[in-house]
C-alpha cells in the first residue's frame, strides 16, 4: 500500500499526528509519503500561511479565539465557508501531483488539505480513499463541509457531536488520536533521568507551551518557581523569543530548552506536566500517564480540549495561574492523586490510535 499523508504546520500538533501514522505505516513495510501541500505553490505560500497562524497564536490569542468563534457563528449558514474557496486554487496542483504520484490512500490531518480534496471531488476528480483525522477534541469550524470517505475523531464520545453537523455517522471512526510509538511504551523513569540531566531523586514539573511556545509560559515558570522547591524544566518550543526572555529572567533557577526530540521521555520523568491543552501534547501526556495540568488555553479548540480532559478527570484545569496553579500543582504531587489521573486517562483516551489507523488504511486501499 502506498500512502499519502498531507499536513500543515499551523501548530505543531497536526504534523505530529501525520508524522505518527507515518511512523506506523512505515514501520507495517508500506510506501508513505508526507507532504504540505502548499509546498507545491512553493515555500513562500507555505510559510506564510504557517506564519500568520503561528504568530496570531503566539501574540494574540485572543483574536485567534474571536476567528474560531466566528468560524462557529458562519457555519450556521447554508453555504460553503471561505476557506473551502480559498483552498480551490489548489485543485490542479493537487490534481497534477496526484497524476505523477499516485497512491492507494490519503490521509489528511489538517483541514485545509481535506478542503483541497474535496474541491477535488466537487469537479468530478478521481481522488483515492481520503481519511481526515481530527486533532482535537471537537469537531471544528468547516470539518462538515468536507467530503471524506472516514473521519477519525478522539473518542465515542464525540459521535454524536460529528454527527449533529451533519457528518454521515458511518463514516466516523472513533480510534483515537495518533501519538508515535515512543509515547506508548512503558517503562521505568529513573534510568531516564540521568541522561536528561534531571535529578535522580526529588519532585520534577515540566512546563512547556506546545511546539509554538504559547500558553503564558512566563506567568506559569514564575508561580511554579515561587511555590515549588524541586527541579523545574521549561520547554519553548520553536519560540526562540520567549526563550531568550526566560532565560535572562529565570535561567539560573530552572532548565530551559527549546526544541527536543525527547519529548516523551520528558513526561515519563516529571512528576507533573503543565501545558497548554494542545490535542496533540495532551493524547501524548495521556498515552504517557502524566499528572497533567492544562493551562490559559488558546481561546476555541484548545478551550473544548481542557474542558474534556477536565470533565473526565484527566487534567487538572488552571485558568489563572498565579491563584490556581500552586494548589493544582500540590494536589497533583501526591503519587496517589497522581495514579487516579493515569487510570482515567486510560480509561477514556485509546492507547492504540495509529495502529488502529494502520488497519483501517489497509481496508480502505483494498476497496478502492
Amino acid at each position: 500500500m502506498d500512502a499519502l499523508i498531507l499536513s500543515c504546520g499551523t501548530g505543531g500538533g497536526h504534523n505530529t499526528a501525520g508524522r505518527a501514522v507515518e511512523q506506523e505505516l512505515a514501520a507495517a513495510g508500506h510506501g508513505v509519503t508526507f507532504m504540505d501541500p502548499f509546498l507545491l505553490k512553493g515555500r513562500r505560500i507555505s510559510s506564510t500561511i504557517n506564519n500568520a497562524y503561528i504568530g496570531v497564536a503566539q501574540r494574540a490569542p485572543h483574536a485567534f479565539g474571536a476567528v474560531y468563534a466566528l468560524g462557529n457563528a458562519y457555519r450556521r449558514l447554508p453555504f460553503r465557508s471561505p476557506v473551502y474557496f480559498a483552498n480551490r486554487s489548489m485543485v490542479p496542483l493537487m490534481e497534477k501531483y496526484l497524476d505523477e504520484h499516485p497512491c492507494d490512500v490519503i490521509v489528511t490531518t489538517h483541514l485545509f488539505p481535506a478542503e483541497i480534496l474535496t474541491n477535488m471531488k466537487a469537479h468530478g476528480k478521481t481522488v483515492p480513499p481520503v481519511v481526515f483525522v481530527a486533532t482535537d477534541y471537537a469537531c471544528i469550524p468547516f470539518t462538515e463541509e468536507t467530503d471524506c470517505d472516514r473521519y477519525v475523531i478522539p473518542s465515542p464520545a464525540f459521535l454524536d457531536e460529528f454527527a449533529s453537523r451533519g457528518i454521515p455517522r458511518e463514516r466516523l471512526a472513533p480510534l483515537g488520536i495518533p501519538v508515535r510509538r515512543e509515547f506508548m511504551a512503558r517503562g521505568d523513569s529513573l534510568p531516564l533521568r540521568a541522561g536528561l540531566e534531571l535529578p535522580g531523586n526529588g519532585k520534577v514539573v515540566l512546563v512547556a507551551g506546545g511546539s509554538i511556545g504559547a500558553g503564558s509560559l512566563e506567568t506559569v515558570v514564575e508561580t511554579a518557581l515561587d511555590c515549588f522547591d524541586g527541579h523545574l524544566v521549561v520547554i519553548c518550543g520553536n519560540n526562540v523569543r520567549l526563550y531568550q526572555h526566560l532565560q535572562e529572567q529565570f535561567g539560573d533557577k530552572c532548565q530551559l530548552l527549546t526544541q527536543t526530540s525527547r519529548m516523551a521521555d520528558y513526561m515519563r520523568c516529571c512528576d507533573v506536566f503543565v501545558s497548554k491543552p494542545g490535542g496533540l501534547s495532551s493524547t501524548e501526556a495521556a498515552n504517557v500517564g502524566s499528572a497533567l495540568i492544562h493551562v490559559t488555553p488558546i481561546p476555541g479548540c484548545e478551550t473544548r480540549n481542557m474542558e474534556f480532559f477536565a470533565a473526565h478527570g484527566m487534567c487538572l484545569p488552571v485558568t489563572e495561574p498565579k491563584k490556581e496553579l500552586p494548589a493544582a500543582l500540590e494536589q497533583l504531587l501526591d503519587g496517589a492523586a497522581r495514579a487516579e489521573m493515569a487510570a482515567r486517562q486510560r480509561q477514556y483516551i485509546p492507547q492504540d490510535a495509529a495502529p488502529a489507523i494502520r488497519a483501517l488504511l489497509e481496508f480502505l486501499s483494498t476497496r478502492a
